[in-house]
């Protein structure tokens, strides 16, 4: 087994070398031109007052700010948003995100919209989005995320907000990246780019390679590969095309420490057995038509193929002190993988045309999209540890959508505007047992309706407001059950509102925001009858604040700092999601950063705190820990990181971030399945080369 990984890893290597050299090669044909822009699908837009014109709290991290921060994973940014609230890793270094925004849940972000460049990247959107990948923090350039009426133009799954990675372009010329980190940590990175002069066409590959043996046992080797490109078809009309590939193998689990393993600091992986093995290839291709300076056309053609293979050894007793698990190699099942392989494929074009109407200046948009998807879902039994055997379970499952979308934004005055729009997403989804030959569907429509307003008070001040209703469809292990009887589910909705004010005044920045979502119909368990267990009974009520504050002190020196107070997030009424007025669990009531930094002449650090206030790990809102570590509460924890780069030259850059510095111990976690400690203070150091 250790001959077969490492003579796939010089494989790797090898390929990884070949392919950039060859593009190596083939760039250094090509000289600078003017700089182009490709096409994508982006949340707020490229132009200079873009995010003035969205009714909702917008924050926007750019690669400059991507770097000062020097984060391990894309939850190390977006943990520095406003309303984000990150539950702990998982292993990989982020590459299992468990994201919530403002309130929500974060277990497998999906109550969060997740796109890269404009495509969904959850491995599907109907039939279970849950999410097990994250693209790797070095090859994004940005992120968008939008929490207000806006999020309509994308779904489903949006109660909470989207969230958009922007993708780098590959920087002209040649590049290299190493990394090193305590825990085994290694990464190397070659970006190779170009463009031409002669047909205004723009290429790039990055390749990634990384791997840990991680501080808990739970290492991984990680390969990613971006190759984009683009060229201009006519003088107003352009193409793109992105193809990605990313394959990693955690030595993670669901399997947490228990309390005495926690307590003395155990570094074991408490399940050495378990693995979590993905595998994502993707293609983007996005075409924009600029008819006349007020009408343009975006198109996006998505498609992605993603295998998650979960490997879980049986448990056979939790006790305070460990896990005790079902040996092997015995004649008995003892290994079951949990194993599904997701295609997607959909087509979403937009167009947008601005106009005036009864003396009016008015911007429309319209959208539709074409998606459909597909799953394998198997359960293979083994009697070894060879991650191979019996199938016990096998279904294969569609869904099919149709969303269509309008919204016109009236100017009414020169300062104040109105946006209201409609969504109305029609989808199927299929559920076949190939065991059982038992096979059901289900089919729903659904019409969500926003209006959102904003009005520029003065110069340095706009508010801003919106209402709108979310919606998350019932997942299909939900919508139809294992004998294929259709549980006649609704989609989970909300009544979101938000009240905002954002602004700048000289070295002062700041956007506030008061918000509220409102759950009538959430999906639970009921008695059952008629072969219909589940029901749309569950109410839930999210109300709290957000604002975050910058100021540049001048001399190089800024400060930034938000925080977010969610003051209701309780169930309403008694029912299987959880008892009238218990809070919400993974719902902390504060959240905040405060981040100092400074800049001159090619160097920047910057010094930065999180706080995360206790949190209740189940509805019931269980306050002693239990025997197993799975009940509990999850207190309150701060950490402080320390980040630092430097220019050597306009060629050579050196860079290197501390996490928790103070080396704090935490519960980041206690689900699924025991105790899941934060990071202990780690590092990473490295340096980088641009060839010319």
């Amino acid at each position: 087994m250790k001959h077969q990984e490492v003579f796939r890893s010089r494989n790797r290597l090898a390929w990884f070398s070949s392919v950039a050299l060859l593009y190596g090669s083939s760039f250094s044909n090509w000289v600078c031109a003017q700089d182009i822009e490709l096409p994508r699908i982006d949340i707020v837009g490229r132009e200079e007052n873009a995010l003035s014109k969205i009714p909702g709290t917008v924050d926007v991290i750019n690669q400059k700010k991507m770097e000062e921060l020097q984060p391990q994973s894309l939850q190390d940014v977006l943990r520095t948003i406003p309303g984000v609230n990150i539950r702990g890793d998982e292993g990989g270094l982020g590459s299992i995100p468990n994201i919530g925004i403002r309130g929500l849940n974060p277990s497998r972000s999906s109550k969060v919209l997740l796109l890269e460049d404009g495509a969904p990247i959850q491995p599907s959107l109907f039939i279970s989005n849950a999410s097990y990948y994250s693209p790797p923090v070095e090859r994004i350039g940005g992120i968008e995320v939008l929490k207000g009426a806006s999020g309509l133009q994308y779904g489903p799954s949006n109660i909470g907000g989207v969230v958009n990675y922007l993708s780098k372009t590959p920087s002209q010329g040649f590049k290299l990246t190493g990394k090193v980190g305590n825990y085994g940590y290694r990464l190397a990175e070659i970006e190779a780019g170009g463009k031409s002069s002669s047909n205004g066409a723009i290429g790039g590959v990055n390749l990634i390679q990384s791997d840990s043996s991680g501080y808990q046992g739970n290492g991984f080797k990680m390969y990613d590969i971006l190759m984009k490109g683009g060229i201009e078809i006519a003088q107003n009309q352009w193409l793109s095309l992105k193809y990605t590939h990313y394959d990693n193998n955690i030595n993670t689990s669901y399997v947490g420490l228990r309390p005495t393993q926690y307590i003395n600091r155990s570094k074991v992986n408490p399940a050495p057995n378990d693995r979590f093995i993905t595998q994502r290839n993707a293609v983007d291709i996005n075409h924009s038509l600029e008819i006349n300076p007020d009408t343009k056309i975006n198109t996006l053609m998505y498609w992605s193929k993603l295998s998650r293979n979960y490997w879980r050894q049986s448990i056979v007793k939790r006790t305070q002190d460990a896990t005790i698990f079902k040996a092997c190699n015995i004649g008995a099942d003892c290994l079951v993988g949990r194993n599904r392989e997701f295609q997607m494929l959909g087509l979403d074009s937009r167009i947008s045309h601005a106009y005036k109407a009864l003396g009016i200046a008015n911007e429309a948009e319209f959208g539709v999209r074409l998606h459909t998807e597909s799953q394998i879902n198997q359960l293979v039994s083994s009697k070894t540890l060879a991650y191979s055997g019996r199938i016990s379970m096998h279904e294969e499952n569609r869904a099919n959508s149709l969303a269509m979308y309008a919204q016109n934004r009236l100017l009414l005055t020169k300062d104040f505007a109105l946006t209201p729009g409609v969504r109305v997403e029609s989808y199927n989804q299929t559920r076949s047992n190939v065991i059982t030959n038992k096979s059901g569907g289900a089919k729903n429509v659904e019409t969500i309706p926003q209006i959102g307003a904003t009005w520029q008070l003065v110069p340095q001040a706009q508010a801003y407001g919106s209402i709108y209703k979310g919606f998350a469809p019932a997942q299909l292990a939900s919508a139809i059950d294992d004998k294929g009887v259709d549980q006649q589910l609704a989609p989970e909705r909300s009544t979101n509102m938000e009240l905002g004010l954002r602004g700048r005044s000289g070295a002062f920045s700041y956007d506030s925001a008061i918000f509220s979502m409102n759950f009538s119909n959430q999906i639970v368990n009921q008695s059952l009858a008629a072969g219909i267990s589940k029901a749309n009974g569950g109410k839930s009520l999210h109300q709290g604040a957000e604002a975050s504050l910058g100021y540049e002190l001048g001399r190089g020196w800024a400060i930034n700092a938000n925080a977010t107070y969610i003051t209701v997030a309780k169930f309403v009424g008694t029912n299987s999601l959880g008892r009238d007025g218990n809070r919400i669990p993974y719902t902390p009531k504060l959240t905040s950063n405060l981040g100092v930094s400074y800049e001159k002449n090619g160097f920047n650090t910057l010094v930065s705190l999180n706080y995360v206030s206790a949190q209740y790990a189940d509805s019931a809102n269980t306050m002693v820990q239990n025997t197993i570590g799975t009940l509990g509460e999850v207190p309150a924890f701060a950490t402080v990181n320390w980040s630092a780069n430097y220019a050597l030259n306009k060629d050579w850059k050196v860079f290197g971030v501390i996490n928790n510095v103070f080396d704090k111990r935490y519960i980041s976690s206690r689900s699924p399945d025991g105790i899941f400690a934060g990071a202990p203070l780690n590092f990473q150091a490295g340096m980088s080369y641009q060839f010319n």
